[in-house]
């Protein structure tokens, strides 16, 4: 899927708490929302699994989508001629932040 169309949802669950992205995700009428969501699933799963962090207590701190490898075909038209075909894919980078330790650190500084 094309970077520029998976941007559009990455923008809306940017800097929400995981339980509501994912409420987001799921009502969302974009094709893009279903990998995203299982993109979302996994990260939460292994913060929960690796790191014994809550689900209550995570946010989506940042979420970055990069183009990925073009997949280059063409396509026969009219009078002989042929039209390329870019198949374009994405990468996406997801972090999640315990809220609770983020505000630690922020009373810590102050």
């Amino acid at each position: 899927m094309g970077p520029r169309k998976v941007r559009l949802l990455a923008d809306v669950i940017r800097g929400k708490k995981a339980v509501k992205a994912q409420n987001l995700l799921v009502v969302m009428p974009k094709r893009a929302a279903k990998p995203l969501l299982k993109l979302l699933n996994s990260a939460i799963a292994n913060a929960k699994h690796n790191h014994s962090l809550d689900v209550e207590n995570l946010r989506v701190q940042s979420i970055t989508v990069d183009g990925g490898p073009v997949l280059k075909r063409w396509m026969p038209k009219a009078h002989g001629r042929a039209t390329p075909i870019r198949e374009r894919t994405s990468h996406i980078n997801l972090v999640l932040v315990d809220i609770k330790k983020e505000v630690k650190k922020e009373e810590e500084k102050k």
